[in-house]
C-alpha cells in the first residue's frame, strides 16, 4: 500500500466516524425531543382512557370534553417537531373540536392512534434516547470518578458491581464504550421508529379532499403567473418610459453634437454635456431596474440586513426585529424583501403613522413576517395600495398573508412563507 493510498483510507475512515457521530447527535436531539411530546401524550392518553370508563356515570363526558382540543394541539406540536428534523408533515384540514363530532371524525382516530403509539413506544424510545447518552458518559469518565466514589458505591450505570482496585475501575469505561457502540449504530434507526407513527398517522390523510387542493394549487399557480406578469409589465415600463427615452435623447443629443462641432464648438460642449447628463440618468434609472429584479444588498447583507436597510431608508421611523438564523431560498427572500418595501412604501404614503415595526421569524420551515404601524387603519386591499400585488407574491410560494387594519388602527400585515432550500 501505498502513502497516498493510507492518507485516503485514513481520511475515509475520519469522514465515516464524523458522519456517524453527526447522525447519533442528531438521532439524540431526535429521541429527546419526542419524549417531550410523549409524555404529555402518556397524560392525555391517560385521561382518555379514564374519561372511556367513566362514561357510563356521566363523568367521561365532561372529563373527554377538552380531550379533542388537547389532542389536535398536540399534533400541530409534533407535526412541528418532525417538521424541524426532516420532511415537512403536512397537516390535514383542521378537524372538530366538539367531543361527538371529533369521535367520528377520520382525522381525529388518527390522531388517537398515533397518540397510542407516541405514549408507549415513543416514551419508551425518548427515555433511551435520554438515558443511555447519560449512561454512556458516567461510565466512561468512571475512572476519574472513582477515587472520590464512596468505598461501597456500585461502578456502573446498571447498578451492579463495585470496584475496588484501578484495574476494576477502568474495566466500567469498556461498558461505557458499548453504550456508545449502541448509540452510534443503532440511535438513528430508533429515531426514525419513533417518528414513523406521526409521519404516518398525522399528515394528511386519503380522507382529505384532494379536489380542495388541486384547486388551491392551481389558484396559487394562477396567481404566481399573474405576479410574473405585472413584474414583466413593471419592468418593461419602467426601461420604456424611462432609460429608453434616455438613451434615444443621448443619440439625438450626440447627432447634434456631431454635427455642429465644426461651426459652433461651444455650442457642441453644451450638447455634450447634456448628453453626457442623460445618459447618467439612464444608467441610474438602469441600476434601479436591475435591483427590482433582485436587489442585490440580499446577496450581500442577507435577508436581516436588507430589512434594515429598508427601514432605515423609511419616511416613517422604523424598528427592525429580525431572527433569521439561516439563509431562505433567493426567490423567498426576495418576496419577504419586496412585500416589506411595498408595505413600508404604503405605511408612509397612505396610513399617517408616527412609528412603525417590522418582525421577520424563521422557525421550524417558516419565514414569518410581521408589519405593524400606529396610523389610522382602514387598509383595503380594493383602493389601488400594492396589497393585491403583496398577495399574489406570497401566494406564488403557498404562503399566506392576513390583514387586519380597523378604522383608528394599528394595521398589522401577517404573511407566512415557506423557507425553501
Amino acid at each position: 500500500m501505498t502513502t497516498r493510498d493510507a492518507a485516503a483510507g485514513t481520511t475515509g475512515f475520519k469522514d465515516i466516524a464524523v458522519r456517524a457521530l453527526r447522525d447519533a447527535r442528531a438521532a439524540i436531539a431526535q429521541l429527546a425531543g419526542g419524549l417531550g411530546t410523549a409524555v404529555p401524550a402518556l397524560g392525555l392518553l391517560l385521561l382518555t382512557a379514564v374519561a372511556a370508563v367513566t362514561a357510563p356515570l356521566g363523568v367521561g363526558l365532561l372529563i373527554g370534553q377538552p380531550v379533542p382540543r388537547a389532542l389536535h394541539a398536540l399534533a400541530r406540536r409534533e407535526r412541528a417537531r418532525l417538521g424541524r428534523c426532516g420532511p415537512e408533515v403536512i397537516a390535514p384540514e383542521p378537524p372538530p373540536v366538539r367531543l361527538r363530532a371529533a369521535l367520528a371524525d377520520p382525522v381525529t382516530r388518527r390522531e388517537l392512534r398515533w397518540l397510542a403509539r407516541h405514549a408507549t413506544l415513543g416514551f419508551v424510545l425518548g427515555l433511551l434516547g435520554v438515558l443511555l447518552p447519560i449512561a454512556a458518559v458516567r461510565d466512561c469518565v468512571f475512572p476519574l470518578l472513582w477515587p472520590l466514589a464512596p468505598p461501597d458505591a456500585t461502578s456502573t450505570s446498571l447498578g451492579i458491581g463495585t470496584a475496588h482496585t484501578w484495574p476494576q475501575a477502568a474495566a466500567v469505561t469498556l461498558l461505557g464504550l458499548g453504550w456508545t457502540a449502541i448509540i452510534l449504530g443503532l440511535f438513528p434507526a430508533l429515531a426514525r421508529l419513533q417518528s414513523a407513527p406521526g409521519r404516518l398517522l398525522l399528515a394528511a390523510g386519503p380522507e382529505t379532499d384532494l379536489s380542495l387542493r388541486v384547486a388551491e394549487l392551481t389558484a396559487t399557480r394562477a396567481a404566481a403567473l399573474d405576479a410574473h406578469a405585472t413584474e414583466l409589465r413593471r419592468i418593461e415600463r419602467s426601461l420604456h418610459d424611462g432609460t429608453q427615452n434616455r438613451i434615444v435623447t443621448v443619440t439625438v443629443l450626440l447627432g447634434a453634437a456631431r454635427r455642429m462641432v465644426a461651426r459652433d464648438p461651444e455650442g457642441a460642449g453644451e450638447l455634450l454635456e447634456r448628453a453626457q447628463s442623460a445618459a447618467e440618468q439612464a444608467l441610474a434609472e438602469l441600476r434601479t431596474v436591475a435591483r427590482g429584479i433582485l436587489p442585490p444588498v440580499l446577496a450581500d447583507r442577507g435577508l436581516a440586513g436588507a430589512l434594515t436597510g429598508l427601514a432605515a431608508h423609511c419616511a416613517v421611523p422604523c424598528r427592525t426585529d429580525v431572527d433569521v438564523p439561516e439563509r431562505c431560498a433567493a426567490s423567498v427572500e426576495a418576496t419577504a424583501y419586496f412585500v416589506v418595501a411595498e408595505a413600508l412604501t404604503n405605511v408612509a404614503k397612505h396610513s399617517g403613522a408616527e412609528a412603525a415595526t417590522v418582525t421577520a421569524r424563521a422557525r421550524g420551515g417558516r419565514l414569518r413576517l410581521r408589519i405593524e404601524d400606529d396610523g389610522r387603519g382602514g387598509a383595503d386591499e380594493q383602493g389601488g395600495s400594492g396589497l393585491t400585488g403583496i398577495r399574489d407574491r406570497v401566494a406564488a410560494h403557498d404562503g399566506t398573508l392576513t390583514l387586519a387594519s380597523p378604522p383608528g388602527g394599528p394595521t398589522v400585515l401577517d404573511v407566512d412563507l415557506p423557507c425553501g432550500t
